[in-house]
């Protein structure tokens, strides 16, 4: 993508957990049965935070491993530059790599690369009890 920062391969790890986003996201929509959506829908948001994940993983490998900027990161994922910085911090790439307001920024993304050059690139755990997507909720029952 930019010539400044030539192609590295993503880390073995952000391949892995993009691989299983997508196995999971094919595996309930695969369960899901159209001709009965209210138990289609359960398997449809599942599917959904699984593309998430996928998306976000994505995004992460394009800018580090690739060189991408944010902004082009989100283009490519249908995603204005502003809605980029948080769903990173969620990744396994570059959550260690995030500011004290829960987004990874420009800076970060530098960082982290450097730190993959040197063989020093701080990965986050997974992190079950990371919070999801906000979601909507109705606040009256009417």
């Amino acid at each position: 993508m930019s010539s400044e920062h030539p192609q590295t391969p993503a880390p073995a790890s952000s391949s892995e957990t993009i691989r299983a986003a997508i196995d999971a996201a094919s595996t309930a929509l695969a369960r899901a049965d159209a001709g009965v959506p209210s138990a289609a829908l359960p398997l449809l948001r599942i599917a959904q935070e699984h593309v998430t994940t996928a998306i976000d993983e994505a995004m992460a490998a394009v800018l580090v491993s690739e060189g991408g900027t944010i902004r082009t990161a989100g283009a490519l994922a249908g995603l204005s530059e502003n809605a980029v910085g948080p769903r990173l911090a969620r990744t396994r790439l570059l959550a260690a790599y995030g500011s004290d307001s829960g987004r990874v920024t420009a800076a970060g993304v530098e960082r982290a690369r450097y730190d993959l050059e040197e063989g020093r690139h701080r990965e986050a755990p997974d992190q079950p009890d990371q919070p999801k997507p906000m979601r909507f909720r109705a606040r009256r029952t009417t």
